[in-house]
């Protein structure tokens, strides 16, 4: 029952029978935005560490093993000091 990729993975809770990652699918497509999987590997090519945020995670109610390609898990503080320390920070 777990996903198997990204290509895989409810866009959330309200998933809608899969209706809403189709949609939005659809939408990268008519925007002319590669699909994840392929921005996910054009990420790990650059280099970049993907961190799952634990606090959203335990709001959420998502458990770790729903995840595909997380490098670690961190809190708040955690991502702080390190986006600190980095060149670059994207948080989503």
């Amino acid at each position: 029952m777990l996903p198997k990729g990204p290509a895989k993975l409810p866009i959330s809770k309200m998933n809608m029978c899969g209706i809403g990652a189709a949609l939005m699918r659809r939408q990268m497509r008519n925007k002319k935005v590669q699909a994840l999987p392929e921005l996910i590997q054009m990420a790990r090519e650059l280099g970049v560490k993907i961190v799952a945020c634990s606090m959203s995670m335990d709001v959420m109610e998502i458990p770790r093993e729903d995840l595909v390609g997380v490098d670690e898990f961190a809190g708040v503080a955690s991502f702080l000091r390190e986006a600190c320390e980095s060149r670059v920070t994207l948080f989503i």
